[in-house]
């Protein structure tokens, strides 16, 4: 049998380092929120878990940060995820802050629209939209990442049009996000301590290639 090399061996141990490191670390900068999962139902703390929301983004957008500095090299995770941080936690604040509120009022809307006659017409579109908006969040915390010099608005207009024009990709993202909260649910220290980082890759790989046509031209306008 052929010996496995070294640099073999240092590469994977690397990227086990990166996904353990990731997972201790969003635990750590989402933790508020993650807090809340663990230890209320959702269907009657959600103001809470809206309210918690925002701050959990500037934790996936230093991840995301962290992926992009690791594919370009840096081996030290703690460096890359603070660096991340740092640079983008404003603007990824504000945009879950826009994406929560948005989510919520469209849901809210859903709940007491659900019950009148207009529902078969109505609640369907505001599902779409409350997609979208999931979508444009998740592709802009990428942008964010990709380009930390970005102005918010360029990042949600290139999330807008690029997230519907490659709807494909955030589909992908989101049946892996929904697996791991699925796994969330019934084995939490698994889904947090393993899983997370590799459906967070996931989806950080398929929004970067979402974003390729804005980020070849002007870094979107980094």
């Amino acid at each position: 049998m052929k010996r496995v090399s070294h640099s073999t061996w240092a590469a994977i141990l690397g990227v086990v380092h990166l996904g353990l490191m990731v997972n201790l670390l969003v635990l750590v900068a989402a933790a508020p929120l993650i807090l809340l999962l663990f230890t209320t139902d959702p269907v009657h703390s959600w103001p809470l878990l809206a309210a918690a929301a925002p701050l959990a983004a500037p934790a996936l957008s230093a991840a995301f940060a962290t992926f992009r500095e690791h594919a370009a090299g840096e081996t030290q995770v703690v460096r890359a995820f603070w660096r991340g941080w740092r640079t983008t936690w404003r603007r990824a604040m504000l945009l879950g802050l826009g994406g929560t509120a948005l989510v919520v009022v469209l849901l809210v809307d859903v709940r007491v629209l659900s019950g009148t006659a207009a529902s078969v017409a109505v609640v369907p579109v505001l599902g779409i939209l409350t997609l979208l908006a999931l979508a444009v969040v998740l592709i802009g915390l990428v942008a964010l990442a990709e380009a930390p010099g970005a102005r918010l608005r360029d990042v949600v207009r290139a999330a807008v049009y690029l997230g519907n024009r490659r709807w494909y990709l955030t589909a992908l993202s989101f049946a892996v996000l929904a697996v791991q909260a699925a796994l969330f649910t019934t084995m939490p220290a698994i889904a947090i301590g393993l899983t997370a980082a590799p459906a967070l890759y996931v989806a950080w790989a398929n929004s970067r290639h979402t974003l390729r046509p804005v980020l070849e031209i002007d870094e979107v306008r980094a």
